[in-house]
């Protein structure tokens, strides 16, 4: 018989790691999220959380079908960069095992994960935190964990989990749902079901850009996985992983949880969807759009109204995904081709954003654009600009992965350089939702051209303004570019598709 009011531990780190991005530090987390104790529960509860939505979601759930304690411990989260400082980590993982043992006994544990972190001296610290979990609360305790679905998967990781709940959508705008989901299964496994998880992995890494999900091959496998949940099948997660963490453990990943601890039944349906996604393997290749044919249609539809608007999507500088925001490849170009009616969002640039705001709203003065970076792909620019709009940074996400999600650019401006506008913000971050630009007061609807330093997670929040023909992902160089060939790799598993043509899979056996 389930406890009457079951005590569940709430933690949560996430963090996507690129491991060509510059070092993550305790001030990339306190910038984002780093809070402990009540405050995780107030935000939880507080109907504009700046949490990722899944304990949002499984508060919701977990609130609405009965009495249960939360055991609140700590939930950091940083914007996506390279991998943590070790001693942020080590102290982190500290406080949990420390909060946890303190806190027994527990009726569950509930994870608000990633999985494609990385630390300076650990490629797998969240197989490594949820080892420390299960040994510090026991073989019998459920502990349920809500993952992106670019999470590179370790068996450290399935192995110490009651159940793996994957993202089912990309852009992410199901995070809410799958904290729900993973609710239903901790009353479940609460009133006594027993699981048993399954991972199977293929030698497959695929570009960024190919996997969306609303169509393609990454979406058809999840929806074939979606139709076979049921009976004895709990949960089909099918995790395409991060490439640039460029760890042993990347790999498309299969994950499948089942009731009545049926193994057989989770590694049969884990190795079919790995045998069909094989079998397609090719479909994942991905093209773009040059530099030049991109400002080309930007140009087109600002100089004939009667087309529509273009979006160009700065895939490879997407902070989203360890990019720094601030490359100026497509900037430069634009304003040299004197494309009428374009902004670029949002450009990470601290300096440059305090320097808008001591001069004050009207100003003229020669804006000077990557002054505090050394990264390669920062190159510096300059140009002449006047100061249009100055902005604090507090914003609420209205549509997309972002809606009902509080969240703050930092000092931010809007720069007007002749014909282009350009977003400056303070605190790193993706391009993702209509409020990040509107805060600045822009009317989108007025753009001929939008730039957005973001790899896919803008579709489900622009897409109210640009139909996905009018989307062009743009090559540029960057430390998110999907040309993977373009990158050093010393860890991921070699051979590879598509890095590899040659890549071969063997069917795992037993």
């Amino acid at each position: 018989m389930p406890p009457a009011s079951p005590r569940i531990a709430i933690l949560g780190f996430a963090i996507e790691c690129n491991r060509f991005s510059p070092v993550s530090t305790a001030a990339d987390f306190v910038q984002d999220v780093d809070i402990r104790g009540e405050r995780i529960v107030e935000e939880a509860r507080s109907g504009a959380s700046i949490t990722l939505p899944d304990l949002p979601g499984f508060f919701s759930e977990m609130d609405r079908t009965g009495p249960w304690t939360p055991v609140p411990l700590r939930v950091a989260l940083a914007q996506p960069g390279g991998p943590v400082q070790q001693e942020f980590f080590d102290g982190f993982h500290a406080e949990i095992e420390a909060g946890l043992r303190a806190a027994l006994p527990l009726d569950g544990v509930f994870i608000s994960s990633h999985g494609a972190a990385l630390c300076t001296e650990n490629d797998d610290p969240d197989g490594e935190l949820f080892a420390s979990v299960r040994a510090i609360v026991g073989p019998d305790v459920p502990v349920i964990a809500v993952l992106d679905l670019h999470a590179n998967v370790s068996e450290a990781m399935v192995r110490n989990l009651s159940v793996f709940v994957g993202y089912l959508r990309n852009p992410h705008t199901d995070i809410h749902d799958r904290g729900i989901e993973a609710a239903r299964h901790m009353r479940e496994l609460l009133g006594g079901e027993k699981t048993a998880i399954a991972m199977v992995k293929l030698p497959l890494v695929p570009p960024s850009i190919a996997l969306l999900t609303a169509d393609g091959p990454y979406g058809e496998m999840i929806a074939y996985g979606q139709e076979r949940v049921g009976g004895d099948i709990m949960n089909v997660s099918v995790m395409a992983g991060f490439a640039f963490s460029d760890t042993p453990k990347n790999g498309y990943s299969a994950v499948v949880t089942a009731r009545n601890a049926n193994s057989g039944a989770a590694r049969a349906l884990a190795l079919d969807i790995c045998r069909r996604t094989w079998k397609m393997r090719t479909r994942f290749r991905k093209s773009m759009t040059g530099l030049a044919d991109a400002i080309a249609m930007a140009g087109a539809a600002g100089h004939d109204m009667t087309l529509p608007s273009v979006l160009l999507a700065d895939v490879a500088d997407n902070p989203g995904g360890g990019g720094r925001g601030n490359t100026t490849f497509i900037l430069r170009a634009l304003v040299e081709a004197r494309v009428t009616g374009a902004l670029l969002a949002v450009f990470n640039d601290p300096p440059l954003a305090a320097m808008a705001h001591r001069l004050g709203v009207g100003a003229e003065f020669q804006a000077q654009f990557n002054t505090g970076e050394t990264d390669a792909f920062s190159q510096p620019f300059e140009a002449r600009a006047q100061v249009a709009f100055l902005h604090d940074g507090p914003f609420v996400g209205r549509r997309g992965v972002l809606k009902g999600v509080s969240g703050d650019l930092g000092p931010s401006c809007l720069l007007q350089i002749g014909s282009v506008g350009v977003v400056v913000i303070s605190n790193r971050q993706q391009c993702m939702d209509p409020s990040q630009i509107e805060a600045l007061g822009v009317d989108i609807g007025r753009l001929r051209c939008l730039v957005v330093k973001s790899r896919g997670h803008f579709r489900a929040g622009f897409d109210e303004y640009f139909a996905s023909e009018r989307i062009i992902e743009v090559d540029c160089p960057g430390l998110t570019s999907p040309a993977l060939h373009n990158f050093a790799w010393t860890r991921l598993p070699r051979p590879v598709y598509p890095l590899d043509e040659h890549a071969t899979w063997q069917e795992p056996s037993g």
